[in-house]
């Protein structure tokens, strides 16, 4: 564990990253957000999922901004820009072959990003050559996309008729088409239990990536897995290990999703002792926790997914100053 922390510090330095995008309302005794609108989730399906997964069941589409009837993207942008938004994840509910439709709502982009001046990721889903090829010539900053690594989670979780070699070409096409690559892979996806998580880690560190993200299972009310039991803190803590001594070179955060309570506080510890690079959302406590570890916090008002627009010659994101 201390190795794994020095040679984190050694890589990439001594400052870690916190993130509080406006995806909810968060706050803690260490860090309360100034804009709430800074960075903001837009789904182009509305609330409809033709999957509905057992983990989500498209809870997670409530909570973003739809673009509504005779409405388009640069539109909705453009409002958002407004009240104060400057960066934009263009997201949304599954079709059934597993991705997000998003190609008639691309040709916006170029738009947003050069008279908004407002960054523009997407999550994906899976990915096929052509909608590769459309997200690079569209200019998005950077893709996210889910990385699952058991078949049948594949089939049992998602209810798609794929398997993981389709999730492993998704990274290959983003990568073939010069993207800015941000996997997820979430930690007891199969009903808590650790099945496929170490095969999707070692599928993502074969691929030229930019920032991995890792989210543990946060059981949802109304769903099929809302009496599912997390996966175990001691799991999602080699987990951290693993990814972090499988790809020493990149980024890894923790990201929005893991279960609240002690648990958020001992998984943030332990990102944290195991070198991980930034924590979304920290629990109380953690960004104390982070400067007794020898590590300097650094505060964005942004999705974790954008570590990179600090060090590639992109206008820096505003850094939030924090006592």
């Amino acid at each position: 564990m201390v190795d794994l922390l020095e040679r984190r510090k050694a890589t990439f330095g001594r400052e870690i990253e916190f993130f509080a995008p406006g995806l909810k309302r968060w706050q803690t005794s260490e860090w309360r957000p100034e804009n709430s609108r800074r960075f903001l989730p837009i789904s182009v399906t509305g609330k409809s999922c033709a999957l509905k997964c057992d983990h989500c069941q498209t809870k997670v589409l409530e909570g973003m901004i739809s673009v509504r009837m005779g409405e388009n993207l640069f539109d909705l942008a453009a409002k958002l820009k407004a009240q104060g938004t400057e960066g934009i994840l263009v997201s949304g509910g599954s079709t059934k072959t597993g991705g997000v439709p998003l190609k008639r709502h691309l040709k916006h982009v170029p738009r947003i990003k050069e008279e908004l001046g407002m960054k523009v990721v997407v999550h994906s889903g899976v990915v096929s050559p052509d909608l590769a090829g459309d997200l690079a010539a569209a200019g998005v900053d950077a893709v996210m996309l889910d990385i699952i690594g058991a078949n049948e989670t594949i089939e049992q979780v998602y209810h798609l008729p794929l398997s993981t070699s389709d999730f492993d070409a998704s990274l290959a096409c983003l990568a073939t088409a010069g993207l800015r690559i941000i996997p997820h892979v979430v930690i007891g996806l199969h009903y808590g239990k650790i099945l496929g998580e170490h095969r999707a880690l070692e599928m993502i560190a074969s691929h030229q990536i930019d920032t991995l993200i890792l989210v543990v299972l946060t059981p949802l009310i109304g769903t099929p897995m809302a009496r599912v039991a997390p996966p175990a803190f001691e799991d999602v803590a080699g987990l951290f290990s693993t990814a972090r001594t499988s790809m020493p070179t990149a980024r890894i955060n923790l990201g929005c999703a893991r279960p609240m309570g002690d648990l958020k506080r001992r998984l943030d510890e332990a990102a944290i002792d195991f070198g991980l690079n930034g924590i979304a959302y920290p629990a109380d406590g953690a960004i104390g926790y982070a400067r007794s570890r020898g590590l300097d916090p650094v505060f964005y008002e942004w999705c974790c997914s954008m570590s990179w627009a600090q060090s590639v010659g992109e206008p820096p994101l505003v850094e939030v100053k924090v006592s």
